[in-house]
Parts: C-alpha cells; structure tokens; sequence
C-alpha cells in the first residue's frame, strides 16, 4: 500500500512539473524586466506593447530562464504590429542575442525564425501560410524547443520546423519585442509554458 501511495504521489509531481505555467499573471509585470524606453503596461488582462516617444527596439525579459519547453501566446496587432517571440535569448541594454519567433504584419513572415545579431533569417514560412494570420483579431502562436528542433504554429498550422545544432546548444530566457520605428501596439494574453 505504501508503495503504491509513493508511486502515485511521484507521478502527481512529475505532472506538475510538467504542466503550463503562465508567464503573464493578467495583473502586472511580475516574474519580467523591461529593457529599453518603450511601454509595457497591463489593461484589462491584457499585455500591451506600443511605441514610446524614442521609437527604438523594446523588449519584456523572462526573469527565468529555459530549455527545452512549449510555449503559447496570444496575440492582437494594432496599428504596425511588427513584434516577436525570443526564446534562448540574453540581453544588455537593448541588443539581444537569440532567436525569434517572428510576429509581423500580414506577409511579413510570422513563425519563421530569425537569429539576432547572428545569422539572420533561417526558416520562413511558405507563402500560402502567411494568410493564417487574422490581422486586427486575437491570434495564437506555439513555439516548441526540444533538442535541437524548434517548431512554430500559428493558429493551429505548423508554420515552420528547423534542426540547426546552434540553438540546441543554448539556453535562455523568453522575451517579447517591440519593434523600432515607432506606431507600434500589440496586445498579449495568455502567456504560457509548459517545460519539457
């Protein structure tokens, strides 16, 4: 009877450790940094990201740092919605090394991914695969890292898959991005892990 009772309450913490966890809390930043001048702020539940008046690159850095993992968010473009999804990433100031989940405007490549200060683009998505994006509505984007694959889905659709032994190597936090530019305002929800 003990034995069963250790074996059952080893797999409840095994599943726990494995279950989604949410990033964003719907209240504030905690468990964030932010790096740069532009806003963050929370409204309603919401994550807002939008230009301030220095129209540079802004980011929200994940206090933690992660492996191998699955993560989901929602997100809404307003005006110019060019943003992103870093993963295995580290920051000084506001130059970030890692990769990114691309969160553009419609025909600007959202899934593919892209290595800051590094190699550039890597994988895009086909063409045909651009028009899954709702422009002005609520879109959901998965990015799963294992080993060294990492695969993307936009609203449902794989978007891209890549082997590349570079990103398999590292480690790192999570981070969203505003672009540069200024005019930009996206809207996050539902930010969420699971740990693989």
């Amino acid at each position: 009877m003990r034995l069963t009772l250790t074996v059952v309450l080893l797999s409840i913490v095994a599943t726990a450790s494995f279950a989604q966890k949410k990033l964003f809390n719907g209240k504030d930043l905690k468990g964030w940094t932010v790096a740069g001048t532009e806003k963050w702020y929370v409204e309603k539940g919401e994550l807002i990201c939008e230009s301030g008046p220095d129209k540079q690159y802004g980011y929200l850095v994940s206090d933690k740092t992660f492996k191998n993992f699955e993560l989901t968010v929602e997100f809404k473009q307003e005006s110019n919605g060019n943003s992103g999804v870093f993963f295995h990433c580290s920051i000084e100031g506001t130059k970030i090394a890692g990769w990114q989940a691309e969160v553009a405007p419609l025909n600007h490549s959202t899934g593919g991914i892209y290595e800051s200060y590094g190699r550039g683009w890597l994988i895009k998505p086909e063409t045909e695969k651009e028009q899954l994006l709702k422009e002005g509505d609520w879109n959901t984007m998965k990015v799963r890292m294992e080993g060294n694959k990492v695969t993307t889905w936009l609203n449902g659709t794989q978007m891209v898959t890549l082997d590349d032994e570079k990103i398999g190597a590292a480690t790192g936090k999570i981070a969203l991005q505003i672009h540069d530019g200024g005019g930009v305002k996206v809207r996050w929800k539902k930010v969420e892990i699971k740990e693989l």
